[in-house]
């Protein structure tokens, strides 16, 4: 499956980067939650120096590559910059993506590897959080575990994002590059099962970092909710990847050619749910969402793709019941402005939020959460829960949301990881 927005041309990247203005105030730079150095990686690659502009993204950015594919650039760098009011921005993004692609398809990495020499960290998960946690305390010198409950790393990357947004190649790059800072991956090990957080400590870790997203999908409490082809969003693009990659056949796929489809929620996950029920050849699709178009949590680019492959979108049909006969759903009853209506279907997607799962936390005594399961953590250090040596960050903390503000916290974390190690040596213990 090809991405469905084409990366530029050496000659369209150069030329697309001399349009930036490099302004004094870079708007564009306040816009992006990790505030990277947009006009300076403009002008490094605008004069033809592609390694420099990898090297000044790398040092705010550990997925640039991903980033330039899947973050909302309209609501953050692109939107911001002062040429998008005349409709000339900068198309930031794929600037951002060809300088990542170009790195690593010309093998350009001359970072050097730091010694580790600072401490040693272990990091629960391998989707955005764990992996800017990773990059970003390798860089520093310390000795970092990522411990995977998947075969392979990339959480969410890897198995919630389709291919046609977010290619796999470029997720398992992403993660070489990481490795290649120092770190190490150990996949098919479930933290909580395989190992403990208290295990981890006793095999002489300084810190450990929690950054497994939300797991546990959410349900929609309405009456029918125990019929046949109900399905939560993730699980069809968990699936369909696996299916991809030939780790399982046609038949573990949720959604089949012919099937009538109704999603229901209006965000990323929504979208990409959606758009992978109609490559799995369903016959209809629809989706449905309680609120006007003007609450869309998803990005336009991602309604916009939707549209283009035919999905209907039906606004202000808020869910009440699932129909069905003989244990199998028919349809989903909603309310609308016209009054209560069936909107016909034989399968459907949730895609109505998530929370984290309690595996963890209910192996490990002392990390209090919230009453809806989030970690709770402190500002000094940043990100610290309230067991002493372990942090948490990403949205298992700060409750889902894209990759670039999960990355944005990890950061913060990291930051406060190192302190937290290093004022452990100070005072010897």
């Amino acid at each position: 499956m090809e991405e469905e927005i084409p990366g530029y041309t050496i000659a369209e990247a150069v030329a697309e980067a001399k349009r930036c203005l490099n302004c004094p105030k870079p708007l564009c730079k306040t816009g992006c939650p990790i505030e990277n150095e947009i006009p300076s990686f403009n002008h490094a690659l605008s004069i033809g120096n592609f390694g420099e502009a990898y090297r000044i993204i790398s040092q705010k950015s550990n997925l640039p590559a991903v980033c330039g594919r899947v973050c909302p650039h309209e609501n953050q760098c692109e939107g911001h910059c002062v040429m998008a009011k005349m409709g000339k921005g900068i198309k930031i993004g794929r600037i951002e993506r060809f300088i990542a692609d170009f790195f690593s398809d010309n093998q350009l990495n001359t970072e050097k590897v730091a010694p580790k020499t600072e401490g040693k960290v272990a990091v629960i998960g391998s989707g955005p959080a764990g992996l800017t946690v990773a990059g970003d305390l390798a860089r520093k010198g310390f000795n970092v575990v990522v411990y995977e409950g998947e075969s392979e790393p990339g959480g969410v990357l890897l198995y919630g994002i389709p291919d046609f947004r977010l290619p796999k190649e470029v997720v398992r790059r992403e993660v070489k590059n990481i490795e290649a800072l120092g770190v190490t991956f150990i996949t098919n090990t479930m933290v909580g099962k395989d190992i403990t957080i208290d295990q981890m400590f006793e095999q002489g870790f300084d810190a450990v970092f929690i950054g497994t997203g939300t797991a546990l999908a959410k349900d929609l409490d309405i009456p029918g909710k125990d019929l046949k082809g109900i399905i939560q969003s993730n699980y069809l693009l968990r699936m369909t990847r696996l299916y991809r990659d030939g780790n399982v056949g046609a038949e573990e796929v949720p959604v089949e050619a012919g099937d009538e489809v109704v999603v229901i929620g209006a965000g990323n996950v929504a979208m990409d749910a959606c758009r992978t029920a109609v490559l799995m050849k369903a016959k209809k699709v629809t989706v449905c969402y309680r609120k006007t178009i003007e609450f869309m949590r998803a990005a336009k680019a991602e309604y916009d793709g939707a549209l283009k492959d035919g999905v209907e979108f039906k606004w202000e049909h808020a869910p009440l019941e699932y129909v069905g006969e003989n244990g199998v759903v028919t349809g989903l009853k909603v309310s609308t402005p016209e009054g209560e209506k069936i909107v016909p279907a034989n399968k459907i997607l949730l895609a109505v939020g998530s929370k984290p799962a309690a595996r963890i936390i209910s192996t490990t005594q002392g990390i209090d959460v919230d009453e809806s399961g989030y970690v709770k953590t402190t500002d000094k250090p940043y990100g610290m829960s309230t067991l002493k040596g372990v942090f948490a960050g990403g949205d298992v903390v700060h409750k889902p949301a894209t990759v670039v503000l999960a990355m944005k916290e990890a950061k913060k974390v990291a930051a406060g990881i190192a302190d937290y190690i290093h004022a452990k040596r100070l005072l010897g213990v």
